[in-house]
Order: structure tokens, then C-alpha cells, then sequence
């Protein structure tokens, strides 16, 4: 059995492959100020086809990244971690 520490350290490890996708990170910027439905992502990301973008919101939910609700036909999606947000602006404040 894995010790706990491991099982962080190997999440953690997840969560920033998870994030080591321009793409992904696209995707992550996207939803910076809130919840968005799946279409409004694709639609603010039209350079990339709408399988790529349900393929990275998928991951980033896998990684624990991301929370997803469903409401009639539309899913929406938005951060789950309020670090990812504060890292993500941490670093475009310092690039």
C-alpha cells in the first residue's frame, strides 16, 4: 500500500501533467472568471477542433483540475482548484 505522502506526490505529479498542455492551459484561461458551457469554450477557442477541447476538458477533470455540472443538454464546466487560478495568474503576471 502506497503511503500517503506517495499518493500526494503522485496527484500532484497528475494534476501538473494535466496542466503542461498549451492547450489545456488555454482552456484553463478560458475559464479564469467562471463557469462556462462546453460551447462557449469551443466557441471562444475556435482554432482548435471541439473533440481537442472535450478531449482537455476531460483531462483536466480527470486530474481534479476541473468540476463539471450538467444542465439539460449543456455541460458546464469551471475550476475546482482556487490555486490552479491564483498559479495560472501568478505566472502571466510574471511573464
Amino acid at each position: 500500500m502506497k503511503s500517503n505522502h506517495l499518493q500526494k506526490i503522485n496527484k500532484m505529479a497528475e494534476i501538473f501533467k494535466a496542466l503542461s498542455n498549451p492547450v489545456r492551459l488555454e482552456v484553463l484561461e478560458c475559464l479564469l472568471d467562471g463557469e462556462k458551457c462546453v460551447c462557449e469554450v469551443i466557441e471562444k477557442l475556435k482554432k482548435y477542433e471541439q473533440a481537442h477541447i472535450s478531449k482537455c476538458l476531460i483531462k483536466l477533470k480527470q486530474a481534479g483540475v476541473l468540476k463539471d455540472r450538467k444542465e439539460g443538454l449543456n455541460v458546464y464546466y469551471k475550476i475546482e482548484m482556487k490555486c490552479i487560478k491564483i498559479f495560472i495568474n501568478c505566472l502571466n503576471a510574471n511573464l
